[in-house]
């Protein structure tokens, strides 16, 4: 009995880090294809860029999450005149992602299923350490919420629905110094389990985390650095 309680939670994690493939029946290229933009959306700014794509990203099959990673916010945020023009057809939330491809330094890679905007300056992977394998297969049964989009939030704004969702306390705690050094969060999701959600938040914060018996514990990405 202990030898396929073990087995089962090896198999948690494996499925849940990517090891076995998904469906390949579409591409996360056609599924963007097919979400609307909005009207009357001729350039990409400071102003409206991640709002506007963040918003327009819709439920689907393939991609569960489209983040913005701290290098991709950058070329907004800090260099505030980078201005992205769309074509004249442009309609849909792929034109906009071919958009910021072709004409800044911001990449898009698909790390199924999630889809990361980002630059040479942002990891691909996530980086988790479990500690405490049970800890971690439970939360990867967990469901984060059915849809959430958070955009340029710090720490503190997704603290709670965290430790709601993977049902286990997280640090740095509420308020805490530390976390002024995370990047501050923009990605949007569908139907998330609470483990995706987990490396949604590092990814769009620059950020590694522990998984022990109690606890998650989130700190600083130095890899680059």
């Amino acid at each position: 009995m202990i030898a396929r309680k073990t087995a089962w939670v090896w198999f948690c994690l494996l499925w849940a880090m990517g090891a076995f493939p998904a469906n390949a029946a579409d591409s996360w290229q056609s599924a963007l294809d097919r979400m609307p933009l909005g009207t009357n959306v001729t350039e990409l700014n400071a102003t409206n860029c991640v709002r506007t794509m963040l918003r327009a990203f819709q439920s689907n099959s393939v991609v569960k999450a489209l983040i913005f990673m701290p290098g991709a916010t950058d070329e907004f945020f800090w260099h505030r005149l980078t201005k992205v023009k769309l074509a004249d057809n442009a309609s849909s939330l792929l034109d906009a992602v071919n958009a910021l491809t072709n004409q800044t330094r911001i990449r898009a890679v698909f790390r199924p299923p999630l889809l990361l905007l980002r630059t040479d300056s942002d990891p691909v992977e996530p980086q988790a350490v479990i500690r405490d394998a049970a800890a971690a297969a439970r939360i990867m049964q967990r469901r984060f919420l059915a849809h959430a989009s958070y955009y340029d939030r710090d720490w503190d704004s997704l603290l709670p629905v965290l430790r709601k969702t993977c049902r286990t306390d997280f640090r740095p705690g509420m308020y805490s110094r530390y976390s002024f050094h995370f990047y501050r969060h923009s990605f949007a999701a569908w139907n998330l389990t609470a483990w995706e959600a987990l490396e949604a938040v590092s990814l769009a914060g620059k950020t590694t985390f522990t998984v022990e018996e109690d606890k998650v514990t989130f700190q600083e990405d130095q890899r680059g650095q």
